[in-house]
């Protein structure tokens, strides 16, 4: 709502945040979302967050999805911070329980915005190289979304997590190697066959 640009994280290079893209066109480096802070911090006020829903999305102001465009959410965030009273007495320890979010990790927070993002920004196909918690999520906000999903995992990957994906609808390549390979054989594909790369590129992070 309030991002401006996104920015390189190398070299600095600004980059037109309304273009669908993955990597600096520069030197090929991570893209990070800039948006104006003390603009956000005048609109996200403390009255107005304890009013609103427990989730990811409360705090929109400092998430890219523009105001206009309705987010489609499975409940992401808003997990509760649990004190951990017998980890040590003179430890302050408190963890964040994720496996409270749709897809039971960290990664829906993250791959809602990012497939939101995509299909805002004109995508109609996503990908992703996983052997885990990535592919189900993304396989379940594409599937919300109306997007479909090519997810590569090595075919050594925990069958739970192979079933997850085609489950919600994913179209699962399992390939002979290691993430780095599927992730190879997406970026070989992605052009012709029209994916967009959900894991190199700015609103996942």
């Amino acid at each position: 709502m309030f991002v401006t640009h996104l920015e390189c994280a190398s070299c600095g290079l600004h980059h037109d945040s309304s273009r669908l893209q993955n990597l600096c066109k520069k030197c090929q480096k991570p893209l990070f979302a800039i948006a104006n802070l003390a603009a956000a911090g005048r609109a996200l006020t403390r009255d107005a967050l304890c009013t609103r829903e427990k989730s990811l999305w409360r705090y929109r102001e400092v998430l890219p999805l523009p105001a206009d465009a309705e987010p489609v959410s499975l409940g992401e965030g808003g997990t509760p911070l649990l004190r951990a009273k017998k980890f040590a007495d003179d430890v302050d320890l408190w963890i964040k329980d994720e496996s409270q979010n749709p897809t039971q990790s960290f990664k829906a927070r993250g791959m809602s915005v990012a497939v939101l993002m995509a299909k805002h920004l004109g995508a109609t196909k996503v990908a992703a190289a996983t052997a885990g918690n990535a592919g189900g999520a993304l396989a379940a906000y594409a599937g919300c979304a109306g997007l479909e999903a090519h997810i590569f995992m090595p075919r050594d990957t925990l069958r739970a997590n192979i079933t997850e994906c085609r489950e919600l609808g994913a179209r699962i390549t399992l390939i002979d190697g290691l993430i780095t390979d599927c992730g190879a054989e997406i970026a070989r594909r992605k052009d012709k066959e029209g994916w967009f790369d959900t894991f190199k590129q700015p609103y996942r992070d």
